[in-house]
């Protein structure tokens, strides 16, 4: 849902009514209320409120709706124009609680430093490079929350975001951002965190490592395992991949976008026995295994051959 349809399902709980306009008509939640609820009617120009959907909207709509209002308003986002995805105000909320407890703070500072692209913080907070092409009040929104004035208009992300750390004893390049905004039991073991975005990953070519062991952390998809990880191991030969210790979710019970194909690369060559058993249970379960729901420590205190902490 946007906040066009969350709106305009407040003010049926409020009014009993609203005015009919091509949003709320292609609305997948608001047709699912009217034919299957059988909660919703509506005219040729409206949309009234039947028996039971007060308790239905307070039940499932109304905590979220205040949730968000409450977070526009108070950051000035809350605009007659403003259409925001349910999802992309959930992002930005947890962006403004990474900037109050100053998890970003560092990050922030890469970000103007580098003079960093649209698309490059498209891809760090939304997966997606190209997300905010066309989004100028997302765009706009971003940079209220994060405290930055502008972001270059170049396409593509060329600078390695790094929270070091004191006597760093290993690297673990991360495919998203979620390890950088909490790096403290990393950097408390010698953990040097690495993030270049997602695919983007032309610009490993001048990393220097200064020999230290690097590995890396993914999702277990299709785009994760036979996509970015053979990019990033021919940049940096030798990087090896950490074993995943999270719990696996169903692909379609997600909506997740990347699904198992053919196998295009000769993946087998970069696993090694235990990892190829995982990966052949992912396929066959129609399953991925998130990034951000493994533990981080464990997974290096499993794979690290030597005992660095």
């Amino acid at each position: 849902m946007n906040w066009i349809e969350l709106k305009a399902l407040y003010n049926l709980y409020l009014n009993h009514e609203v005015k009919l306009n091509v949003t709320l008509s292609n609305s997948g939640e608001i047709n699912y209320l009217i034919n299957s609820l059988k909660v919703l009617d509506k005219s040729h120009d409206k949309i009234f409120s039947l028996d039971r959907f007060c308790k239905i909207y307070e039940d499932n709509y109304f905590k979220k709706y205040s949730l968000y209002e409450k977070f526009l308003s108070e950051n000035e986002l809350l605009k007659p124009y403003t259409r925001f995805e349910e999802s992309d105000i959930k992002i930005l909320m947890n962006i403004k609680s990474l900037r109050e407890d100053g998890s970003l703070d560092e990050l922030r500072e890469q970000i103007i430093n580098s003079n960093e692209s649209v698309r490059g913080v498209s891809l760090m907070f939304f997966k997606n490079e190209k997300y905010l092409d066309d989004r100028s009040s997302l765009v706009n929104a971003l940079k209220k929350i994060l405290d930055v004035s502008e972001f270059s208009n170049e396409k593509d992300q060329q600078y390695i975001y790094k929270l070091e750390c004191h006597h760093p004893v290993a690297i673990v390049l991360c495919e998203n951002l979620d390890y950088l905004t909490k790096p403290n039991k990393p950097r408390q073991n010698g953990i040097e965190l690495w993030y270049a975005g997602g695919k983007n990953v032309s610009k490993l070519v001048y990393a220097q490592t200064r020999d230290l062991p690097i590995y890396y952390s993914c999702d277990w998809d299709y785009d994760g395992l036979f996509i970015i990880y053979p990019l990033v191991e021919e940049k940096i030969p030798g990087i090896k991949l950490l074993t995943p210790n999270g719990q696996p979710k169903g692909i379609e019970d997600t909506e997740h976008k990347s699904k198992w194909l053919n196998n295009e690369r000769n993946i087998d060559l970069l696993l090694d026995n235990e990892q190829k058993m995982i990966l052949e249970d992912l396929i066959k379960n129609d399953q991925w295994i998130i990034e951000e729901s493994n533990n981080l420590m464990s997974m290096l205190s499993s794979n690290f051959k030597e005992k660095l902490f």
